[in-house]
């Protein structure tokens, strides 16, 4: 009995389907929203990890302040942390953005400067232009990366308005 016991154990660690992150399985979609007749749903893309995120007050009617909660223990050191943007509308780019989250001479939040091993956790307003989402479905491609490009984080998500 021992002996199967071992066995089972040792084919449990190395098979490849039951190990997190890079063993070929997808990360779960996740609900960062879901009211008023919109949908906001997100999957990392990232292999080695997945992150929360929340939007409070889903809306439609996009506010120029919305508050959002991110959370990620990070794989990398941050010295600049830069995020993409890519919005996708019946397979057409609608809108590409980049923007500059820290730069070492300007940190803009609190977990600029952050160490390998630590935790982000921001929860605040996002400021944006204030816009009505107008009626179907939108894909968007969302990448967090360091200086070195390396990934903090990366998202698939849809928005659907309904």
């Amino acid at each position: 009995m021992k002996g199967f016991t071992a066995a089972l154990l040792l084919w449990t660690l190395i098979s490849p389907s039951c190990r997190g992150g890079g063993g070929g399985g997808a990360w779960p979609t996740h609900t960062a929203c879901s009211d008023n007749g919109l949908e906001v749903l997100y999957q990392s893309c990232d292999p080695f990890q997945d992150f929360g995120f929340s939007i409070e007050k889903c809306s439609k009617e996009l506010k120029s302040n919305v508050n959002i909660r991110f959370g990620i223990i990070l794989r990398e050191d941050i010295k600049e942390l830069f995020l993409d943007l890519a919005l996708m509308s019946k397979g057409s780019s609608v809108l590409n953005f980049s923007y500059p989250i820290c730069e070492e001479a300007l940190p803009k939040f609190s977990f600029c400067g952050r160490r390998k091993g630590e935790q982000i956790y921001y929860a605040g307003p996002v400021n944006n232009p204030g816009i009505e989402i107008p009626q179907g479905e939108y894909q968007i491609l969302l990448e967090l990366y360091t200086e070195k490009r390396s990934t903090v984080a990366c998202a698939n998500a849809t928005i659907i308005c309904s």
